[in-house]
């Protein structure tokens, strides 16, 4: 794996499930809700052939969480004092060295010290992209909807079905295990534990995003074209653009049951990437699927400007993680077959 990503695979553990069909011919969805500010003052740079520069290495990185915390129900954003709290609270454990998670408990054998910071592992080694927002996921809830009755017991059926199958082999492996995707990269396109950085790349009638983690990059066409047909389904979907003013707007279809979303059979996504000034890109989607969730949901993340380049996502590079992962259970499936015929 690359020098900054080989320890552990974290990330959105709250938000991994996979996905299903595109939505019908014709299936309107409302976009997020535009930038309440723009800068008025600012004109951005255009490309070439006229369009707004988007391009440059970028990272969403942000100690925001998707999902709001139950205990601040209701509360959408801090106060100015308590985010300035947080961000002395990050820079205080960074001094200290401490990873995040680890228990304040000394001497307990969860205490054995593990930097991540040394292997890049550490969200707050990157620029982190403060705001005053609670969640990412914006809204008086805060929180992906309910499923429907209908999603949960689709999604109950599956799990009895997969149950006692999970490591039958590495097909039976989540995506991600097995090196092949991950849920950050969507869309929505969302902040991952590490290695949280993205570069865009523009051309004629072209956009295109490629993630770091995990080496994923999405070609989009903004020269008017339709998606592709129904039948054709891809794990990060069918992605088209257009342009409304200096706003990028994407919308993606045609999924597999796969990522990002579990169970999602008419996943739907639009993307709205607003260039607001020389360092920052407003980056706000909205998600839907009426069989999955009582409604669509939305959300919003600053993406920052940085310097430098992306670094190879080599993940499977001299990753023994999912052999032994199998070898394990042959091991334990061999040890129960002993036990049973004595």
């Amino acid at each position: 794996m690359s020098r900054r990503s080989f320890a552990v695979t974290a990330a959105l553990a709250a938000f991994t499930f996979s996905v299903g069909t595109p939505p019908a011919a014709g299936q309107a969805l409302s976009p997020a809700a535009k930038p309440a500010k723009e800068a008025k003052s600012w004109t951005p740079p255009r490309t070439p052939d006229g369009a707004p520069d988007l391009e440059g290495v970028w990272t969403n990185n942000t100690a925001t969480p998707l999902q709001r915390a139950k205990n601040l129900a209701g509360k959408e954003f801090y106060t100015q004092a308590e985010l300035e709290g947080l961000v002395k609270g990050e820079k205080d454990r960074l001094a200290k060295n401490e990873e995040e998670g680890r228990p304040t408990e000394p001497g307990t054998a969860e205490d054995v010290h593990y930097d991540f910071s040394e292997y890049g592992l550490d969200r707050g080694q990157s620029k982190l992209v403060w705001n005053q927002r609670t969640s990412i996921i914006v809204g008086p809830d805060g929180r992906i909807p309910p499923l429907t009755p209908e999603a949960r017991q689709r999604l109950a059926e599956r799990r009895a079905k997969e149950k006692g199958h999970e490591f039958d082999g590495p097909e039976s492996r989540p995506l991600g295990a097995r090196c092949l995707a991950r849920a950050n990269v969507g869309p929505p396109l969302l902040p991952t534990a590490y290695n949280s950085n993205l570069q865009i790349v523009q051309g004629t009638g072209y956009v295109a995003i490629e993630t770091e983690e995990i080496h994923d990059a999405r070609l989009i066409p903004t020269d008017g074209r339709r998606h592709v047909p129904s039948t054709i389904r891809q794990w990060m979907g069918d992605s088209v653009g257009h342009w409304e003013g200096n706003t990028l707007v994407v919308d993606t279809t045609n999924f597999t049951d796969l990522n990002p979303f579990e169970g999602a059979q008419n996943l739907h996504v639009v993307e709205r990437l607003t260039r607001v000034d020389a360092e920052t890109i407003l980056y706000q989607f909205t998600v839907e699927d009426p069989g999955m969730w009582t409604k669509p949901w939305s959300g919003e993340v600053p993406i920052s400007k940085i310097q430098g380049q992306l670094y190879e996502y080599a993940c499977h590079e001299a990753n023994y993680g999912l052999a032994n992962t199998l070898r394990g259970a042959r091991v334990a499936e061999e040890e129960a077959g002993k036990k049973t015929a004595k």
